[in-house]
C-alpha cells in the first residue's frame, strides 16, 4: 500500500509520490537487473525536494521482514543495507519518499569484488562541449586499454562512464586501476581535466571523480530519478547520441523516460555480457599483474 500518494515531491512540476511510484513500477523491468544484489543507500525527501532530505544506509528495525538485507561490518559495529532486488522492494523504497537509489559497484555475496568500474565526470558548471569531449576522451583511453565502456547521464551535471568487470579484481585493485587511468587522462588533457576534489582547486576543469570505486562507495543507479527540478533521470544513452550532441546530463526525465524505454529498450542490456578482466589494462598502466588479488573461491 502506498501512503499519501498525492503528496507533492517536486513542487515546481507537480509530481507526486504516486507518480514517482508509478515511474519506478514502469522502469522496474530494465532497472532491477542493474541494481539487484547491490547494497543500496536511500536518498529520501519526506517533505519533497523543496525541503532538506537525508540519506539512509541502515535499514530500520521496522522494515518489512520480506525485505532482503545485507549486514556489512564497520568500525564499532555494522550497517544493515537494503537490497532492492524486486518490484516490491522498489515500491517500498519509493513509498519512503526515496527519490534516488545510490548503489554499490559490487553485489552480494562478492562485495569485495566489484563488477563495475565507474568514472564520474563532474564539471564545475554548464560546459556541454567540454563535458562531451571529456566523456569521449575516457572512452578513447578505455578502447586503447581494450576495455568496453558504457555511458549514462547522471541526471545532474555530468556523465558516468562504466566498465563492466568479471569480478576477478578486488575492490582495492579496481580503485588503483581507476586512479591510474584517471591520472593518464589528466596528463593528456591538463587544461580540461583534473583530479582535484575541491572546486576551488579545479580552475574550471572537469573532475574525473574515481571515488565511486572505493569499498562501500555508491553511484546513482541507472534509471534512478534525481532530486532536482524536472525530476531528471540518470539514464543510459549511446556513444553515438553523445557524439551527435543529442544528449546532455539532464536530457531525460521521470515523465519522458518510459516512452524512451519503449522506443530504445535498455541500452545497458548487453553490459553484463561484456564483463572483462583488468589484468592487461593494469599492466599497460604500469600496475603489475602480480599485485592483483583474486578471489580464492574462484580458484584464481
Amino acid at each position: 500500500m502506498i501512503t499519501h500518494p498525492d503528496k507533492v515531491l517536486f513542487p515546481d512540476d507537480g509530481i507526486t509520490k504516486g507518480e514517482l511510484v508509478s515511474y519506478y513500477d514502469a522502469v522496474a523491468p530494465v532497472m532491477l537487473p542493474h541494481i539487484s544484489g547491490r547494497p543500496a543507500t536511500l536518498e529520501r525527501y519526506p517533505s519533497g525536494i523543496g525541503q532538506k532530505g537525508f540519506w539512509q544506509k541502515n535499514v530500520a528495525k521496522s522494515s518489512p521482514g520480506w525485505l532482503a538485507k545485507v549486514e556489512v561490518p564497520k568500525k564499532g559495529g555494522s550497517v544493515r543495507y537494503p537490497l532492492v532486488s524486486d518490484v516490491r522492494a522498489l515500491r517500498w523504497a519509493a513509498n519512503l519518499n526515496t527519490i534516488t537509489l545510490h548503489v554499490w559497484s559490487s553485489r552480494v555475496p562478492a562485495l569485495q569484488h566489484p563488477d563495475l568500474c565507474v568514472f564520474d565526470l563532474d564539471p564545475a558548471g554548464e560546459e556541454p562541449d567540454a563535458l562531451r569531449a571529456a566523456a569521449l576522451g575516457v572512452r578513447e583511453l578505455l578502447e586503447e586499454l581494450e576495455l568496453p565502456s558504457f555511458v549514462k547521464t547522471t541526471g545532474s551535471k555530468g556523465f558516468h562512464v562504466v566498465v563492466p568487470l568479471d569480478g576477478e579484481a578486488a575492490a582495492g585493485d579496481v580503485a588503483r586501476f581507476a586512479h591510474a587511468a584517471a591520472t593518464r587522462l589528466v596528463e593528456r588533457h591538463p587544461k580540461r581535466l583534473t583530479l582535484e576534489f575541491y572546486k576551488a582547486d579545479r580552475g574550471g576543469r572537469i573532475l574525473v571523480d574515481i571515488g565511486r570505486n572505493g569499498f562501500g562507495a555508491t553511484y546513482a543507479a541507472a534509471y534512478s530519478v534525481r532530486a532536482k527540478p524536472g525530476a531528471p533521470v540518470s539514464a543510459p544513452c549511446t556513444w553515438q547520441e553523445l557524439e551527435r550532441k543529442e544528449v546532455s546530463p539532464r536530457s531525460f526525465g521521470l515523465r519522458s523516460m518510459p516512452a524512451r524505454i519503449a522506443a530504445v529498450g535498455d541500452l545497458w542490456s548487453d553490459l553484463p555480457h561484456r564483463a572483462c578482466s583488468l589484468r592487461t589494462a593494469m599492466e599497460r598502466l604500469g600496475l603489475p599483474d602480480k599485485e592483483l588479488r583474486y578471489d580464492p573461491r574462484r580458484g584464481r
